[in-house]
């Protein structure tokens, strides 16, 4: 008799307080959202919508990726911006400017200045990070974001000198694509947010096509992002990653 009325009292604890499946590890979650993005090569087209105190400008630009460390973006319009390149070779950046006909290296603190007046610096742009080498990841809970179930993941840094020590992310649980992003500062300072606007599916991964990217230490609505284009694991030559592309 006690037997049974002790496993009443358990099944009326679990009932009362909700039987909650298990969470995965937030590192397994962050491989799979690294795993879904990731790519060796990546050519893209997209335009950069830079919402200002003056009114908003638009940029459209093309960039050539190769795994993490290598980068190539050219600006396509307009007019005033175009031809514009920047080259990223691990950590080391380049920008060529036509209008002067020069090549400027951009290292150091300069790499946290805003890129063309909009809510982005130069890391902010040329990252493409696997996260899961950058930081520990933790779920902390479950939410629905955009009419999506979602982990909610907090990542610490592992160390070394990045951009943001610790970051809040919204991962799809069924997509594994990041939907929202909070990015701090080593004392807990909000510093930027991350909001996907939109995704969609191609060559088998979910990309996100409309973001919005806010530095919230600035006022006005931040920067908006339009994937126009993308291919995956493209046959990119050797010859795009070198500094002689840059006045090409």
């Amino acid at each position: 008799m006690n037997k049974i009325f002790g496993l009443f009292c358990l099944l009326a604890l679990l009932t009362a307080g909700g039987i909650t499946e298990e969470w995965p590890s937030g590192d397994w979650v962050l491989e799979r959202v690294d795993e879904n993005i990731g790519s060796d090569n990546k050519v893209s087209t997209s335009e950069m919508v830079i919402h200002g105190r003056r009114g908003s400008r638009s940029i459209k630009s093309k960039s050539w990726l190769q795994g993490m460390d290598r980068s190539f973006t050219e600006y396509l319009a307009p007019a005033r911006e175009k031809g514009t390149k920047m080259l990223k070779l691990e950590d080391q950046l380049w920008i060529y400017m036509p209008s002067t006909d020069r090549t400027i290296k951009i290292s150091g603190h300069m790499l946290r200045q805003s890129v063309m007046g909009s809510d982005l610096s130069y890391e902010d742009f040329m990252e493409d990070p696997e996260l899961n080498k950058l930081y520990e990841a933790k779920v902390v809970a479950e939410e629905v974001f955009l009419e999506r179930p979602c982990w909610v993941l907090e990542l610490t840094s592992k160390g070394g000198d990045i951009a943001y020590h610790s970051r809040k992310i919204w991962v799809d649980k069924e997509r594994f694509v990041s939907l929202k992003e909070e990015r701090f500062a080593k004392s807990g300072k909000l510093l930027k947010t991350f909001t996907v606007m939109n995704v969609s599916r191609t060559q088998n991964r979910w990309i996100p096509t409309h973001v919005v990217f806010k530095d919230e230490l600035k006022s006005g609505k931040g920067t908006e992002f339009f994937l126009e284009s993308i291919e995956l694991n493209a046959d990119i030559p050797e010859h795009v990653f070198t500094k002689a592309s840059l006045r090409k």
